[in-house]
């Protein structure tokens, strides 16, 4: 069995393949790629323990060529390795604090009930353009102060930037229309951020800009690039994870219906849904020199993917994990990574998407998912479906 994540059939379902992976070739040399991927849990976790070994500074530029989605003048966090990531990560800790995330909540209700007053009578519905790709977005929006009117703009920049990673093929003209946005981005943020030196505002991105830590802040390049990652890390990844949610609910009616009789389990359900069917399905990583993993040499300098969705499915880790069970303990996921990099905006996600589906079953006790196969998104890194008809009843 031939893995590629580009092919169609493992974007389909690439648990198959990943489960042959872990048994044969835990360590895999991807055909026509130059990449390695890796498969078991704890040959990954011991990558994300390895930073010096295994380096995040993987060029975007070499994968993506002009569609690098952050600003030439500086990466994002996740690419910075230690000890620069350990100055940065302070900064951004003192602005992206867990009291912060916890007073969103009732905002972030807010906003689900006013996404979905549009269909409240309706029969069917599609759940990503109805709820799961604008709640996430507004929600960055309304933290990076970005102001109600340039709400299309912001939506615009932000699916130029996530179409930009997805590692699909994209046409010399949308090419240009990406790149055309992404620097409209840039420019908005980069007065944004100098607005806000000159008179601080009472946002996120104005707390980076303020952020301080051992008499060093960070510089406007950094605070421009971290705007960038937000944007793609909080919206992506919570939109993705609302859906696949609602796709292993309504694949699995016994669950579903432990759910609606108890919606406290909605927290049980993201977990499950993290390690079952993430978001996230590889992160890359960068050799620093030669490497032996799993018996198999990697040489140094090349690109290892790491399976995040094979490790969340390793038989010596999860019992039965295969099945989704929002009763099982999920406690030793990497659903979010781990280590240095563990994502930033994890709490947020969690908090967004619980509220999503808390707001959606109670609004909608018996909705369900519309017959019909889910046709996933074009990429190698996440995992989504493009649309998600839903029925209210």
């Amino acid at each position: 069995m031939e893995y590629n994540p580009f092919f169609p059939e493992v974007r389909e379902n690439p648990y198959p393949y990943y489960a042959y992976l872990r048994q044969h070739a835990p360590v895999y040399q991807v055909p026509g790629t130059g990449f390695w991927a890796v498969s078991r849990y704890d040959d990954v976790f011991s990558i994300f323990r390895s930073p010096q070994v295994f380096s995040s500074s993987v060029s975007h530029s070499a994968t993506m060529g002009d569609l690098n989605p952050f600003p030439p003048e500086a990466q994002a966090i996740i690419l910075y390795d230690l000890p620069e990531h350990t100055r940065l990560r302070k900064l951004v800790n003192r602005a992206f604090t867990p009291r912060r995330v916890a007073s969103l909540e009732t905002r972030i209700r807010a906003i689900t009930h006013q996404l979905l007053e549009p269909v409240a009578t309706s029969q069917e519905f599609d759940l990503i353009p109805t709820l799961a790709a604008p709640l996430p977005v507004y929600v960055i929006a309304e933290l990076l102060g970005v102001p109600l009117e340039r709400y299309a703009d912001f939506k615009r920049w932000t699916d130029s930037a996530v179409r930009a990673t997805s590692g699909a093929n994209i046409s010399a003209e949308e090419r240009g229309q990406l790149r055309q946005n992404l620097n409209e981005l840039f420019s908005y943020f980069r007065v944004v951020i100098a607005e806000c030196r000159r008179e601080p505002k009472d946002h996120l991105l104005s707390d980076l800009v303020r952020a301080e830590e051992d008499n060093q802040m960070l510089t406007p390049a950094e605070v421009l690039s971290l705007a960038v990652f937000l944007i793609l890390a909080g919206s992506e990844t919570t939109m993705n994870l609302i859906a696949n949610a609602m796709i292993a609910l309504g694949a699995h009616p016994d669950q579903f219906a432990q759910v609606r009789a108890n919606p406290a389990l909605v927290t049980n359900v993201i977990e499950e849904t993290l390690r079952y069917n993430g978001p996230i399905q590889t992160l890359a990583r960068q050799t620093t020199q030669e490497v032996e993993c799993a018996g198999t040499k990697i040489p140094a300098g090349v690109l290892v993917l790491t399976l995040v969705g094979s490790a969340n499915h390793d038989e010596q880790r999860f019992v039965d994990p295969e099945r989704f069970n929002i009763t099982r303990n999920t406690e030793d996921h990497i659903g979010f990574g781990f280590g240095i990099h563990f994502c930033l905006g994890a709490q947020l996600a969690r908090l967004e998407a619980q509220i999503a589906l808390e707001v959606l079953l109670d609004r909608f006790p018996r909705l369900s998912q519309k017959d019909g196969r889910v046709e996933w998104v074009e990429s190698i890194i996440v995992r989504g479906p493009k649309a998600l008809p839903l029925v209210a009843g």
